[in-house]
């Protein structure tokens, strides 16, 4: 919670109704340049709670950095009333110069979590995300989309084991929520053990590519969670769909490699035993592999790739136990 005591982060410090921007000095490339970290800092007169707005821990992952980037276009987070707002619309920046979902050496950033100021550059960007900014946070946010070739439903992730996540999962309102235990050394899964904060990962289309459905959604669930911490005043549109609440999941894959069609994608609830794509032999001399629903429940991912090796996956299919 806030106080009258600046907020300190690296060389910039905030006082209640002070907003700005720092940069985190996270790790320098071969040619000199220096790879920092970009928060903006909003913070209201009256105490409240800490928000953070993360995207592009993936450099490829776009939708994210368009949704709090509009989000800070729009001036949303210069009309809160209460509490801060951190938002870093892009953590990765030479993963989104290079449109590649890592760093140099090909680390992953989301599996380097809590970073090492000694490690490398994907541990550096990750330790300077936890050492100068986690600790200040209450709440936050990742943004993220589908890997390459995989459209993700709009959706909500978080930790069942976490009321106050799911509270918030809820409050976000995305048309489906999973309740699934991040994987290791992720964000989500490293706040929790290391600074008991609870993150939700937001998943919305795919990478490289905009998708209005999933920004749509995104920059409506900042609204709506901003309202439930009671950080604004003007209530937000209720959503237009009843929220899906999911608990497990399985992915489909290739039994074979081939020319891919589906012919059900994300979104859509799938009946055990449908048939939901098929793989074709690109010669035309085979005969087509038909992709059936390995149970009930709703389609929270697919591949769009059309050509796929055997082993893909295919369909991301969701369902409450």
């Amino acid at each position: 919670m806030n106080d009258i005591h600046p907020m300190i982060i690296a060389d910039g410090a905030f006082y209640p109704g002070q907003s700005g921007t720092v940069e985190v000095a996270a790790g320098q490339l071969p040619s000199g340049n220096q790879v920092s970290i970009s928060a903006h800092v909003f913070r209201s007169y009256k105490p409240g709670p800490t928000l953070m707005f993360l995207a592009g821990v993936h450099g490829d992952e776009i939708n994210g950095v368009e949704i709090v980037r509009r989000c800070l276009t729009n001036k949303i987070f210069s009309k809160i009333n209460a509490g801060t707002v951190i938002a870093i619309p892009l953590l990765n920046v030479y993963g989104f110069n290079n449109f590649s979902r890592d760093v140099p050496d090909g680390k992953d950033v989301n599996r380097s979590f809590p970073g090492n100021s000694t490690g490398s550059l994907a541990s550096r960007i990750a330790n300077g995300l936890s050492k100068n900014i986690l600790p200040h946070i209450d709440l936050a946010v990742d943004f993220h989309t589908g890997g390459r070739g995989t459209y993700n439903f709009p959706q909500v992730r978080y930790n069942s084991e976490d009321p106050k996540a799911e509270r918030a999962a809820k409050a976000f309102a995305s048309p489906l929520i999973l309740a699934k235990k991040a994987p290791p050394k992720s964000l989500r899964r490293s706040s929790m053990k290391h600074h008991e904060l609870t993150v939700l990962t937001f998943e919305g289309g795919e990478n490289l590519r905009y998708d209005a459905n999933s920004i749509d959604v995104g920059v409506a669930g900042i609204h709506r969670l901003l309202y439930d911490q009671q950080m604004i005043q003007v209530k937000p549109l209720d959503p237009a769909k009843k929220t899906i609440l999911l608990n497990q999941s399985i992915w489909t894959r290739a039994g074979q490699a081939g020319l891919f069609h589906w012919s059900k994608r994300s979104g859509f609830p799938v009946r055990k035993g449908e048939v939901i794509g098929i793989i074709a032999d690109p010669h035309g001399m085979g005969t087509d592999k038909r992709i059936v629903s390995p149970r009930d429940g709703f389609i929270i991912g697919h591949a769009n790739s059309a050509v796929v090796s055997q082993g893909d996956a295919l369909f991301h299919i969701g369902w409450k136990q």
